[in-house]
């Protein structure tokens, strides 16, 4: 059996960058709090949890003087008001591609457009960024949730989750476009979401089947699995090795491996050690 690995895959760089500031923060403090899981990989957070994080649902729950730490998908300005209100120390995690959508977004409102935000209304990096125009923008998940407008004038600005499908963003936009006297766009997917999903769909043309390893709760995870699924490739998602199905590979003499953004380095590894070891090394037939 030969294996393949999306290039690139796992970590991206903002989620990298979150981590290490989360690690040094606990390795000097001991311990932190974060404001929700500071990552979706729950393998990766119980890592976290041992060295010392709290993870917490409400920025009220910060004791007075504490480290506390803002996750990737960044938050609202009344959210950092409120920390900055309790803890003695903040540790900024939030992407620098999510601040620069939290930035786009601002524009477009300051400039007079309705804002359209392509992404899930219930994800934090959503919610974030909604959270910066006080709520006001429209969230859509695709074109099909735009709707009749009654234009009216109407100057529209669209905009996306970091981790939205390329061809979703593009789908809104056609839409609108349609629909609205003035339309301006940010494409404010980031390169590591793009570079990985276009990955994914060569390694689907290329393998006899493909293994997502990533936290279920993981939006951009979820994603690559649709993409691999939608090019007819056989695609098994795990979050850890040891749910892997051996009875899934019989037969596939090339299997791509491929990671979601929140999928540390580790994970992938063992996954990867793993699918070395012969089956019957594993007590597999035994």
């Amino acid at each position: 059996m030969e294996l393949r690995l999306a290039d690139p895959t796992g970590l991206c760089f903002g989620v990298r960058r979150a981590i290490e500031s989360l690690e040094a923060a606990l390795e000097e403090h001991g311990t932190v709090y974060a404001l929700g899981s500071p990552i979706h990989n729950p393998q990766e957070v119980a890592r976290l949890v041992a060295m010392g994080l709290i993870v917490i649902d409400d920025p009220d729950d910060v004791p007075e003087g504490a480290v506390a730490f803002v996750r990737a998908h960044g938050v609202g300005p009344g959210v950092i008001e409120k920390l900055k209100d309790k803890a003695g120390v903040i540790v900024d995690g939030t992407c620098p591609f999510v601040q620069r959508a939290q930035e786009r977004a601002r524009d477009l409102e300051a400039e007079g457009y309705r804002v359209f935000l392509v992404g899930d209304k219930d994800h934090p990096e959503v919610q974030g960024i909604t959270a910066h125009l006080g709520g006001k923008a429209t969230v859509i998940g695709s074109a099909d949730e735009i709707g009749d407008i009654d234009d009216g004038g109407l100057k529209a600005g669209v905009l996306s989750q970091t981790t939205q499908k390329a061809e979703v963003f593009s789908g809104v936009v056609a839409d609108l476009a349609l629909k609205v006297s003035e339309l301006k766009v940010f494409n404010t997917i980031c390169n590591a979401t793009a570079e990985r999903q276009n990955a994914v769909r060569r390694l689907a043309r290329q393998v006899d089947g493909i293994i997502v390893i990533g936290g279920k709760n993981s939006a951009n995870t979820r994603k690559l699995v649709e993409i691999t699924r939608s090019q007819g490739a056989p695609t098994l998602w795990i979050e850890k090795s040891e749910e892997l199905d051996w009875r899934w590979l019989e037969g596939k003499l090339q299997i791509g491996v491929a990671a979601g953004a929140s999928t540390p380095d580790w994970l992938i590894k063992k996954l990867i050690t793993t699918l070395a070891i012969p089956q019957v090394a594993k007590g597999e037939g035994n």
